[in-house]
């Protein structure tokens, strides 16, 4: 008896390894029936997404070009606007020296005057 049992057990065992098989082959097949149709599904998603990259990559780079222009332009400006400053302490200085000038002219006009007399006494002490 124990040995018609284990028998028994032993082609129960085998029956359900063979079951177990089929039923994996036959999952394996639909598997592969959809893993095929999947294939086509997948390279869809995945161009989608490549083009969403690209135009998001696009925008990205747009972006950075607009700032990119909006630093130059701001850059230029504040160039202009220190260039201005230097010319107007140019000017300034310019004024102060101009002042100066008009100072110094003064002072030599008036030693040209005091020359001028003291070359006339000159002149008249030697026709005299």
């Amino acid at each position: 008896m124990v040995g018609g049992r284990r028998r028994s057990v032993i082609a129960g065992l085998g029956f359900l390894m063979l079951m177990g098989t089929a039923v994996y082959f036959r999952l394996w097949a639909i598997d592969y029936n959809i893993s095929s149709d999947d294939t086509e599904l997948l390279r869809r998603q995945f161009d989608l997404a490549n083009r969403e990259a690209m135009d998001e990559s696009a925008e990205w780079r747009l972006r950075y070009d607009e700032e990119v222009d909006k630093a130059r332009k701001c850059f230029e400006e504040l160039q202009a606007i220190k260039d201005s400053s230097q010319e107007l302490e140019n000017a300034s200085s310019v004024n102060q020296k101009f002042a100066m000038l008009q100072k110094e002219n003064a002072v030599l006009l008036a030693k040209v005057e005091t020359l001028k007399r003291e070359l006339e006494v000159e002149k008249l002490k030697c026709q005299a």
